[in-house]
């Protein structure tokens, strides 16, 4: 691989990173470092020294930005790392929807009691919450970024300038432009020796890091094929009707960002990005290049009126390695069809199953064959413990121990891989990784600036439909924006 995973593995491949000078003089880590030298000292000594938490650096506090379902899973995740590895704190909370803060801070408090400690005034509604949030916390401490993925760059560079620790939810941006923003910030990031997880969690199955082993010693050989399944209904904001009267337009398009590329990269990339992910993985190394075809077959809700966002309801899509091999990711939102979400890998000795029936637990398995019906080589013993706490875990225990520890370019990586094979699909053109990233289309040009009154960066045309994906037609980006000026 091209960079650090930082999944801890027992036997796992990686380059080591050069250990960055701590610039975290007089913080908890130094605290943590110090009294961790004077129990290793005291036990040489035939002393016994009871474990010594400081009064003021005993929490590592976290702060939320993005209270929605999956944010509210992270705090949670956060909270849950046992106190072996640290003791954490929510102390603050971000996002634009009161609605949305509220259900979150009710369920985090049933959950975490003491350890969450958001009284009302910590609790920030609107786009400059993230900042106020952030100023509750000390260098070193945690921020947790789940806000659709057009913001996390901006947000990125509030924390790196404070020296907070990340978690960040995947994608980690939307097209070539902000995955640029990502990169040239991250450099900054890494300069600090900041901690940064990525919420593609699967990178932290203690099952799937075990095949991946297995896979570089040889047992699967050549991996020549990959596939990948995510078949099931319509999933949560993939399919949206228009906003409710009076409701502001920018905000509409974030409540129900699966719908709107700007926000999420659209059901494509905030979905499937898991499954190609881990097929990369495994494969050790990332696409050049996809072509793909998709359709909108039901733009009908059952209530008879029409949807309007962006999304097509079935996505095929060919991923080519530079050396021939294919991955082959199939997606589709439909009732009453065939279901399935799996991942599989195919080499020159065998089939391998990498995810089947969800994420977590993942069942893996070698087989001796290409076939299911063929004799088993190995499967993982047992159940795995929860990739989406281990996650976590690995995190806070980096950070304890000051390793590196920085999942930002390998998301971002994913991040466009998975556009690749968005833009592919969308336009009916075979495209490169490099055209993607290169590509000029900033599908938010203003993010930063976008405040509670702001317009939504994205319009309906003058038939009053939003613009939509025209693969064959418009050839050169995945949707055009009608104006005066291009009617």
């Amino acid at each position: 691989m091209n960079e650090v995973d930082a999944t801890t593995f027992c036997r796992v491949r990686i380059s080591a990173m050069n250990k960055p000078k701590d610039s975290m003089s007089g913080s908890r880590r130094d605290f943590i470092k110090t009294t961790g030298t004077i129990t290793a000292s005291s036990a040489l000594a035939g002393i016994a020294i009871p474990h010594v938490h400081s009064s003021t650096d005993d929490f590592t506090k976290v702060a939320l930005v993005g209270a929605g379902g999956r944010g509210t899973g992270a705090a949670a995740n956060a909270l849950a790392v046992p106190e072996s590895i640290a003791r954490t704190k929510l102390v603050a909370m971000a996002d634009v929807s009161t609605a949305k803060m509220n259900n979150s801070f009710r369920s985090l408090k049933r959950r975490g009691k003491d350890r969450v400690d958001v009284p009302e005034d910590r609790r920030y509604i609107g786009f400059d919450g993230y900042s106020k949030a952030m100023d509750n916390l000390d260098k070193g401490d945690v921020v947790i970024f789940t806000t659709p993925c057009a913001f996390r760059w901006v947000h990125y560079k509030k924390a790196i300038e404070r020296g907070l620790n990340v978690f960040m939810e995947k994608p980690v941006c939307p097209d070539g432009l902000t995955a640029k923003r990502m990169l040239s910030l991250n450099e900054e990031a890494k300069k600090k020796n900041l901690k940064v997880g990525v919420g593609l969690m699967c990178r932290h199955s203690r099952a799937r890091g075990e095949l991946f082993n297995r896979i570089k010693d040889g047992e699967l050989g050549d991996i020549n094929l990959l596939r990948a399944y995510r078949l099931h209904g319509p999933v949560a904001s993939c399919f949206s009707l228009p906003p409710k009267k009076d409701e502001s337009e920018l905000l509409y398009q974030i409540r129900r960002f699966h719908s709107f590329i700007w926000a999420s990269g659209g059901s494509f990339s905030d979905y499937f990005i898991h499954n190609i992910d881990e097929c990369c993985w495994m494969k050790d190394d990332w696409p050049i290049k996809a072509q793909g075809a998709g359709g909108r077959h039901y733009r009908q809700a059952p209530s008879g009126q029409d949807y309007v966002d962006q999304n097509l309801d079935s996505y095929t899509v060919e991923y080519t390695f530079k050396d021939g091999a294919k991955l082959y990711m199939h997606g589709r939102t439909m009732n009453g069809c065939h279901g399935d979400f799996a991942s599989y890998a195919h080499g020159t000795k065998g089939l391998g199953i990498i995810s089947q029936a969800g994420h977590a637990p993942a069942p893996c398995k070698i087989f001796k064959g290409q076939n299911f019906s063929d004799p088993v080589a190995w499967a993982y013993p047992g159940r795995e413990s929860n990739p989406y706490q281990d996650e976590w875990n690995d995190l806070m225990t980096a950070i304890r121990d000051n390793k590196p520890f920085n999942e930002c370019e390998r998301g971002v990586k994913a991040s466009v891989v998975t556009a690749m094979g968005r833009f592919a699909t969308h336009t009916g053109q075979e495209v490169t990784y490099d055209k993607v990233f290169n590509h000029d289309h900033d599908l938010c040009p203003n993010t930063e600036e976008l405040n509670m009154e702001s317009e939504a960066p994205l319009k309906t045309n003058p038939d009053g439909n939003y613009p939509a994906p025209a693969p064959g037609i418009i050839k050169d980006r995945e949707y055009l924006q009608i104006t005066g000026n291009n009617a």
